[in-house]
């Protein structure tokens, strides 16, 4: 998938490098050390797992004696091998990170180590810290934690204080959809500034990450509970309509062409009143460079038949069930997911460069406040207030998920779905043409899905 979840390093590093995170390109990397006692990590490539691995050796394997073998890939490639890895269940790798999608179809699977036991014996890891919602995103549908988050984000409304002032605006405290659409029809054009960025490029982890909680707080669903596809009802229809219209009449130029990394380089570049977008982008909009720094405010994810519409994301710790070095598996992950971590990063690097998104207690600390004074506030309550991962919309729904369907096939699916609404922003065809061949795309997907396939993992 090309999920574009961009952490603090990555958007701070995307700004001055304009590198997509997820999917970049490169080789594997793999690292080893000497110790009395080794396990192997699969990971994504990004800046927040090479800062891990950049600090392992130092502040892991030197207090506890195990070495860490590092097998580093950009996130398709990694995906691909932890599926392939995790469906042998052979044991190659002792810890792979796993995101909200793996982890309610590898528990299903039974390719993941149940968590709890650990945690509990663990006392200082305090798993009650961890956000309750990323708990949520993490526990299987028998009840138990299959993983433990290294970071997350949740979504919300980034705008210009400055534009509104001048125009005489004002944000709602939780602003409806519908009202975003008509401030962006009056601020539209000032100062030259569109009056929305949105994510129109194509992918299930691009424009369906912000789509997919219109559709939610729309009353849409992808299926209803006896795995019907709902993709041409009046409610999915609805949302998707007026996403489109809401991105054609006031967002940025070529929307269908652009992607997280676009939209952050318009805002930041003053191109855009608003941006509705992942709360992790906020480090590179306060950043230095910035040409909006200090000017924007931060108010929580439109919604309009939902309290909550926000997305919840998260990069996880999971261990492989087939693994023989369980105890020392955890004990890396104990130390990863953990506040020491966060700690030890804020102190050698800065406590921006912290993993966020993750802990309630970093929210509270002063050393972090003072670093994220400008959106910590909005931060804490995005991830906090985010929709219910198993059921984040109106009606009642067979699978779990916030900004994606929780099945192997949907990564396949929501990719070419995701094809067709951005040749509606292209207006290249109309909304219920882009549906209606979207919703044989969800049949046949579901169809595989009930019948035993596992998609990719195949």
């Amino acid at each position: 998938m090309k999920r574009l979840l961009l952490t603090r390093a990555a958007t701070a590093a995307a700004l001055a490098a304009a590198l997509v995170v997820s999917g970049c390109q490169g080789t594997g990397v793999r690292s080893s050390g000497e110790g009395k006692e080794s396990i192997r990590v699969l990971a994504t490539k990004n800046p927040q797992m090479v800062t891990l691995k950049q600090y392992t050796k130092k502040y892991f394997t030197s207090r506890t004696g195990i070495t860490v073998d590092y097998t580093l890939l950009p996130e398709n490639e990694a995906r691909e091998r932890m599926n392939r890895e995790f469906a042998r269940q052979d044991g190659t790798y002792d810890v792979a990170s796993v995101s909200a999608y793996e982890v309610p179809i590898y528990s299903r699977n039974h390719w993941l180590a149940p968590l709890d036991s650990y945690a509990k014996a663990d006392r200082a890891f305090d798993q009650k810290d961890i956000f309750p919602s990323l708990n949520m995103a993490v526990t299987g549908r028998d009840g138990k934690i299959y993983a433990e988050p290294f970071y997350g984000e949740g979504s919300f409304l980034m705008y210009r204080k400055d534009l509104f002032r001048k125009t005489g605006l004002t944000m709602p405290r939780d602003p409806t959809w519908k009202q975003v659409a008509s401030l962006a029809a009056k601020i539209d054009g000032t100062d030259g500034a569109s009056g929305i960025c949105l994510r129109g490029l194509p992918g299930w982890g691009q424009n369906l990450a912000p789509i997919n909680t219109v559709v939610n707080t729309f009353g849409g669903a992808w299926y209803d509970m006896q795995w019907n596809a709902k993709l041409t009802s009046p409610e999915f229809t609805k949302a998707i309509q007026f996403y489109v219209d809401l991105v054609r009449k006031y967002g940025e130029p070529n929307a269908a062409r652009s992607g997280v990394l676009e939209i952050l380089a318009d805002f930041s570049q003053g191109k855009c009143a608003m941006m509705y977008d992942a709360s992790s982008l906020a480090t590179s909009i306060e950043a230095d460079g910035s040409t909006v720094k200090g000017k924007v405010g931060y108010a929580p994810a439109p919604h309009e038949l939902t309290r909550r519409a926000g997305w919840l994301w998260t990069w996880a710790w999971g261990i492989e069930n087939a693994s023989k070095k369980k105890d020392a598996a955890w004990k890396f992950i104990s130390w990863a997911s953990s506040k020491r971590y966060q700690a030890q990063i804020g102190d050698t690097l800065g406590w921006n460069e912290a993993p966020a998104g993750s802990r309630q207690s970093l929210y509270s600390n002063p050393n972090y406040q003072r670093a994220a004074a400008a959106w910590y506030r909005e931060e804490y309550a995005a991830v906090k207030n985010s929709a219910n991962p198993t059921n984040p919309g109106v009606a009642p729904r067979p699978y779990q998920g916030i900004s994606f369907v929780g099945i192997p096939q949907f990564a396949d699916l929501g990719t070419k779905v995701s094809a067709q609404i951005s040749a509606a922003i292209a207006g290249k065809q109309s909304v219920r043409t882009a549906l209606q061949i979207s919703q044989k795309l969800a049949q046949d997907a579901v169809a595989d899905y009930r019948t035993g396939g596992r998609g990719p993992t195949r």
